[in-house]
C-alpha cells in the first residue's frame, strides 16, 4: 500500500453536500440505517469498449487517512451544527468494502466497488471514492490502449508537464499498471517504485551553442560522458540527418539510443534507421515522443520505432480524462432502492459479479446478480467471482497486492478479450453484461 500520504487528512477532499446530508441524517435519525453504496458507470467513454480499475490502492490509503482532526473540524464548522462536528471528530469508518481487483477489466454496469455500512459513514466517501477511481481508471484505460496499439515495445510515461503536479504521479503509476514499462516522474519512481526514465532536452544541445555556431557534437559528448555510451541522444534540434551523424560520430556505433520529438515520425524513423544501419549501428534504438497518442502509435506500428514516450495524450486519458463512475444507493435496511431518473437509472440492491471464460481464456460474458442468490452457473464456461474483500469492519481485509501483480492482471485481462475488443474505432463494449434479477 502506497504511505507516502500516511498523517495527512483526507477528509476535506470532498463535497460540502456530503457533510450537510449527513447533518440532516443525523438531526432525522436516519443516519444509522444500514446502506449499500455501489461504485459503477452507466457506459464507457465513447470509443471505448473495455475500462480498466485502477487507484484501488490509493483508496484505502486515502480511506485510511479519511480523518477530521481539528484544522478539518475547524472548516466544517463554518457551516454545521456541534452534534455533527462531535460524529465527525470521532468517525472512523467501520463498514466492509468489496471490490473488483485493481487492474481488472470493467464493463457498463460492473459493481466495480460494494460499500456497506450505516448511511452516515458511507454517505461521507463518495467524492474521495469518485474522485480517485474515475480518474486513476481513466488513465489506465487510456495507457492500456497505447499499450496495445504499440504491440510489445518499450513505452515510457512523460506527462508531468502536462497535468496537475499532484496528479502526476498517479497518472505514471496508473499508466504503469497498464502496462507501461518506465516514467520521468521521479515522485512516482520514488513513491511507487515504478523505474523512471529520461536523458536530456533540447534546451541541453542548445546551451553548448556559441557566437561561433552551435555545438550539437559537444551537447552529445557531455551527455555520453556522464551518462554512459547506452543513452539517448535527441537528435533534431537542428537537422536530423547531421544530428544522428554526429551522435555516432562522437558515441560510436554502440550508441544506446537516438530520440526523434518532431516531424512526421514514421517518415523520419525509416530515414534515421537507414542511416544508423549504414553507420554500423544497427543496435541503436529508435525512440519517437511529441504528441502521441493510441492513434498515433497504431500508424507507427509498421515503422522501426523501438520506444515511444507519450505525454500530453495519456495525462488527459487520451480524450475521456474520467471514466465517467458514479455511486449510488441501492439498498436501505435490506431493502433495494433505485433511481429512475430519465438517462441515469440505477438497479437496486447489492450485488455480486461473475465472469465467463471459454477454456482458451476469452471472456464471453459478465453476469451480475443479486447478492443473496446462488452464484450462476458456467454452462459449461469457466467462472471467476469478480468481487473480493477489501475492507471487514473499517480494517484491511488482507494486505493490497503488489502494482506488480495488477500490472499482471491487466496484461492477463487484455488477452482474455475478444479480439474486436481491441481494436480502437467505436464500437459495443468488447463482452456483454447481463443483469439477473
Amino acid at each position: 500500500m502506497d504511505t507516502s500520504a500516511t498523517g495527512v487528512s483526507t477528509a476535506l477532499l470532498t463535497d460540502q453536500y456530503e457533510l450537510t446530508m449527513l447533518a440532516a441524517a443525523l438531526a432525522d435519525g436516519s443516519a444509522q440505517r444500514q446502506c449499500t453504496f455501489e461504485v459503477f458507470a452507466r457506459r464507457l467513454p465513447h470509443g471505448r469498449r473495455y475500462g480498466v480499475v485502477a487507484g484501488t490502492d490509493r483508496l484505502l490509503t486515502a480511506l485510511r487517512d479519511f480523518r477530521f482532526g481539528e484544522p478539518e473540524l475547524a472548516v466544517a464548522a463554518r457551516f454545521l451544527d456541534e452534534r455533527t462536528l462531535t460524529w465527525l471528530r470521532e468517525f472512523r469508518f467501520g463498514g466492509d468494502i468489496d471490490g473488483y481487483l485493481e487492474g481488472d477489466l470493467y464493463f457498463p454496469g460492473s459493481p466495480i466497488l460494494s460499500v456497506r455500512g450505516t448511511f452516515a459513514e458511507c454517505v461521507v466517501l463518495e467524492t474521495l471514492i469518485l474522485s480517485i477511481l474515475n480518474h486513476d481508471s481513466a488513465i489506465a484505460a487510456a495507457a492500456a490502449r497505447m499499450v496495445s496499439a504499440a504491440a510489445g515495445r518499450r513505452m515510457i510515461e512523460m506527462g508531468s508537464r502536462r497535468t496537475h503536479e499532484q496528479a502526476a504521479p498517479a497518472c505514471a503509476r496508473a499508466a504503469y499498471l497498464a502496462g507501461f514499462d518506465a516514467t520521468s516522474n521521479l515522485e512516482a519512481v520514488r513513491r511507487y517504485g515504478i523505474p523512471g526514465a529520461g536523458t536530456s532536452a533540447h534546451a541541453f544541445t542548445l546551451l553548448h551553442s556559441g557566437s561561433d555556431g552551435q555545438h550539437e557534437a559537444a551537447a552529445f559528448r557531455s551527455q555520453i560522458d556522464t551518462l554512459g555510451i547506452g543513452t539517448t541522444l535527441l537528435v533534431d534540434t537542428f537537422d536530423i540527418t547531421a544530428g544522428v551523424a554526429r551522435a555516432i560520430e562522437v558515441a560510436g556505433p554502440e550508441l544506446g539510443g537516438v530520440r526523434i520529438d518532431s516531424g512526421d515520425l514514421g517518415v523520419l524513423a525509416r530515414q534515421v534507421r537507414e542511416q544508423l544501419d549504414a553507420l554500423g549501428a544497427t543496435r541503436t534504438r529508435i525512440v519517437v515522443s511529441g504528441d502521441l497518442d493510441e492513434y498515433a502509435i497504431a500508424a507507427l506500428r509498421a515503422e522501426p520505432v523501438d520506444v515511444y514516450g507519450v505525454g500530453t495524450s495519456l495525462v488527459i486519458g487520451s480524450g475521456a480524462p474520467t471514466a465517467g463512475m458514479v455511486y449510488k444507493l441501492v439498498e436501505v435496511e435490506g431493502v433495494p432502492v433505485a433511481k429512475r431518473s430519465s438517462h441515469k437509472q440505477s438497479r437496486g440492491g447489492t450485488k455480486r459479479a461473475v465472469r465467463l471464460s471459454r477454456g482458451t481464456g476469452t471472456i464471453v460474458e459478465e453476469i451480475v446478480y443479486p447478492a443473496g442468490s446462488p452464484r450462476p452457473g458456467g454452462n459449461g464456461h469457466q467462472v471467476r467471482d469478480l468481487l473480493v474483500p477489501l475492507i471487514r469492519a473499517g480494517e484491511p481485509a488482507a494486505d493490497s497486492p503488489p502494482l506488480a501483480s495488477s500490472r499482471e492482471l491487466v496484461s492477463r485481462g487484455l488477452i482474455s478479450l475478444p479480439w474486436e475488443g481491441l481494436k480502437l474505432s467505436a464500437g459495443e463494449p468488447a463482452v456483454p453484461t447481463t443483469f439477473v434479477q
